[in-house]
């Protein structure tokens, strides 16, 4: 079995390095990279006549080592660089509208238009003074509560 190893260990660590590098390739998570560098570690000290357990412990060794130093930088890198573009809920939070039916009176609730041209069933926040925002005044979204528009009135300036 010894002989079988050394002869055609070269080929085992090619077998399992294509395998590492397909599920990588599926899963994206660097985990089986960093696994099948190390069974290049391996490969490479059977190459140099190292019996087979010490290509084990290379391979082990040397893919623990990645996992461990390597992985976590290169994961916090690859997410730091998502799009800083927000979308759905988030793209609405801070964003202006118009006051198209009035919000407050018996129900509380109206309706916004906001600037990006969506129109929202709106309602006071909490936070606010209670009281009714008349069609035409500007508004601020704070919140999204399932499909109505939790805003606050903007301040007019006095000059």
């Amino acid at each position: 079995m010894d002989d079988f190893i050394a002869s055609y260990g070269w080929i085992i660590w090619l077998v399992l390095i294509l395998l590492f590098l397909t599920i990588e390739i599926v899963t994206l998570e660097l985990t089986f990279l960093m696994i099948a560098v190390g069974s290049i570690g391996g490969l490479v000290a059977g190459l140099f006549g190292a019996p087979w357990w010490l290509q084990l412990i290379v391979a082990a060794i040397l893919a623990v080592l990645l996992l461990t130093v390597i992985r976590p930088p290169l994961l916090r890198r690859l997410r730091s660089g998502g799009d800083p573009a927000r979308s759905n809920v988030d793209a609405l939070l801070g964003i202006d509208g118009t006051v198209v039916a009035s919000i407050g009176g018996e129900f509380g609730i109206g309706q916004v238009k906001l600037a990006n041209g969506e129109t929202w069933t709106a309602r006071l926040s909490p936070i606010t003074e209670q009281r009714t925002v008349a069609a035409g005044e500007r508004v601020l979204v704070t919140s999204i509560d399932g499909a109505t528009a939790v805003i606050v009135p903007v301040e007019r300036v006095q000059p």
